[in-house]
């Protein structure tokens, strides 16, 4: 451990300097409610003439009737077409017209449409962004066309890419009946079926204001943002018959499962292992917190244990790493990866990440380390907000999945609370054979393997 004390060494030197520099205040940020349920989110920020205006559904793929995989996102793409007063790919021209950039992207939990522009063009965004909330006009050609790019986009980014085909896997056989075992972008057999009356039914159940959160992050002032939504989003109508946000839920795991998937053209072998893991619940993010800190200390970056035992010590891997993702509306996983040296094999691999594993939960938590992660957090959320962009997505992604604005902004204090002992509970919770599927990358078996 000697290269590591050296690292903390200069660490502790730099604390003596950069203290000040993150006691920042909070986000100014203002919240209110339209009349027909829309919240509202602004973050004033007035050092740049710059604004980001973004539209979040609280509806995603896994909210997606059976049968119909896919259509959140092809929803997206629909929505880029004609509407009452736009004609087909006129909002993303003007915007680009007006020196700005557009685009949106779809997720589990969520759909979100985005501008980003010069400030005083947030009226114009407003009311094209409003216009296409109730008044899409796609046609059956649009419809065609649409299919045809989803189908290209996915033969693009999973069939011809072996992890993502893994990765697929690796969430099917960790979700048996939740949603989150469906991927976002749909499986190919339901996509090629997708019309019409699918992409209206999501549209007509969850494209409404009482579904959806506004968030204008930027050079802008608060009263003339509430002025202005009031103006645009106010006068359209709710969804009385908005259905609650009821989700299938997952039997208990009592087995462990496995994957493995070999596909030829795969580069780079390596063991992948998912634990379910709770998400961050409003009100209650001590737990996500303690995880959230745990996959840094474990496997965050060069100096994390996984690392340090693994590449550095035991020379077994090129990379390993550990992911938690806690911004979820239901239970999510806790990542662990392991990319072996060339000649170790995947159960060499296995098998020595998890002896790193069991050794972490009996050395526990080095202080040193942690305080220099909860110090690289707590910079980085102060940088975020130099950014229109990540501000805004920080707050639209959370909200989505039902945390409010002090849920938000009590987090990175939350973090800093964790413990090494709040750490090590979650780990011995977490890392639990028995509700993890670990899953192999690998090439075919030769013959002459096989005659071996």
């Amino acid at each position: 451990m000697t290269r590591l004390r050296a690292v903390f060494a200069v660490f502790a030197l730099s604390l003596t300097v950069l203290p000040a520099a993150l006691r920042a205040d909070q986000d100014a940020v203002t919240t209110f409610e339209l009349d027909n349920g829309m919240q509202v989110v602004v973050v004033e920020d007035n050092r740049a003439p710059v604004v980001q205006h973004m539209v979040w559904y609280r509806a995603g793929s896994a909210d997606e009737p059976v049968g119909s995989s896919g259509v959140a996102h092809f929803l997206e793409h629909l929505l880029f077409k004609a509407t009452d007063t736009l004609a087909d790919g006129e909002l993303s021209a003007t915007v680009a017209a007006n020196g700005g950039r557009d685009n949106a992207f779809t997720s589990y939990d969520y759909t979100a449409y985005f501008q980003r522009v010069a400030a005083d063009r947030l009226e114009l965004m407003m009311r094209m962004e409003a216009d296409r909330m109730r008044n899409i006009r796609f046609t059956e050609q649009n419809v065609a066309t649409e299919r045809r790019v989803i189908i290209e986009e996915r033969n693009q980014r999973t069939e011809n890419n072996p992890r993502a085909l893994f990765g697929e896997q690796m969430n099917a056989a960790q979700y048996l009946n939740h949603r989150y075992g469906v991927p976002i972008i749909g499986w190919m057999h339901e996509m090629e079926s997708l019309d019409k009356a699918d992409a209206l039914g999501f549209y007509n159940t969850y494209y409404y204001p009482n579904n959806a959160i506004l968030v204008v992050s930027g050079d802008v002032d608060p009263d003339e943002v509430k002025q202005l939504a009031e103006t645009y989003y106010g006068v359209i109508p709710a969804n009385p018959d908005l259905p609650e946000r009821i989700r299938s839920e997952e039997p208990p795991q009592t087995a462990e499962r496995r994957v493995i998937f070999r596909d030829a053209r795969v580069a780079q072998e390596y063991v992948s292992r998912s634990y379910l893991a709770p998400e961050r619940d409003p009100g209650d993010q001590e737990a996500a917190a303690a995880l959230t800190l745990l996959a840094e200390v474990l496997g965050g970056g060069q100096t994390s244990y996984m690392t340090e035992k693994l590449q550095f010590e035991e020379q077994k891997a090129v990379w390993s790493g550990a992911f938690y993702r806690g911004a979820t509306l239901d239970d999510t996983t806790f990542d662990v990866v392991i990319v072996p040296v060339p000649g170790l094999s995947l159960q060499e691999a296995e098998d020595a990440m998890d002896a790193v594993l069991a050794q972490f939960l009996i050395d526990g938590v080095d202080p040193e380390q942690l305080e220099r992660i909860k110090y690289q957090l707590r910079a980085s959320e102060i940088y975020q907000r130099d950014d229109v962009d990540r501000i805004a997505r920080r707050y639209g992604a959370a909200m989505s999945v039902g945390l409010s604005v002090e849920d938000i902004q009590e987090w990175p204090d939350i973090l800093q609370a964790v413990t090494a002992d709040d750490i090590m509970d979650a780990a011995r919770l977490v890392l639990n054979r028995d509700a993890s599927v670990t899953g192999w990358l690998t090439r075919p078996v030769t013959p002459q393997e096989v005659s071996q």
